[in-house]
């Protein structure tokens, strides 16, 4: 084999050994989004002022991907046990990838009864994921302090349509 041949086969190996380590790279992170901290206080007082409008004293928490806290507001008149209901809520939503009201019909009774018992869980109405427009879960908004879980949920879906737009990547 001439030595042009031999160079070439050398460039091919060396070209396909790089992509295949550049291929395991790529393998190697996983991406995600996560709502930035302005979009979620934006939803939290959206929920909140459609809580008032209806006469609720209310709080609302917001969550990441993960379930971590983003933000929490409390009206002035809510109880005391609202901040942390409404975080629960939300850290259900994002857990279990469920709106925690559907969560509270599907583990009354059956197997899913064991939902009920998971540390920190909460599947009372009132946890709703936030969804990007391609369907990627990107937090979670939990309110707490309406007379119903249905009333609860209705609040924070209002604070997610709030920030719709923003979130239709």
């Amino acid at each position: 084999m001439d030595k042009t041949v031999k160079l070439a086969l050398g460039v091919v190996v060396v070209l396909v050994a790089s992509t295949a380590t550049l291929a395991a790279q790529d393998n190697s992170f996983t991406t995600f989004r996560v709502l930035k901290p302005e979009l979620a206080v934006e939803a939290a007082n959206a929920a909140m002022t459609d809580c008032r409008k209806k006469g609720y004293q209310i709080a609302v928490s917001v969550v990441d991907r993960f379930g971590v806290l983003q933000t929490t507001v409390r009206d002035q008149l809510a109880g005391p046990h609202t901040p942390d209901t409404a975080y629960s809520k939300a850290w259900t939503a994002v857990s279990f990838r469920s709106e925690t009201l559907e969560l509270s019909k599907l583990s009354e009774t059956g197997e899913a009864w064991a939902i009920r018992n998971v540390a920190g869980a909460l599947p009372l109405g009132g946890g709703v994921r936030i969804l990007a427009g391609d369907g990627d879960m990107v937090g979670a908004i939990g309110v707490s302090g309406a007379p119903s879980g249905g009333e609860d949920e209705a609040c924070a879906k209002a604070g997610i349509a709030a920030i719709n737009e923003k979130i239709e990547f």
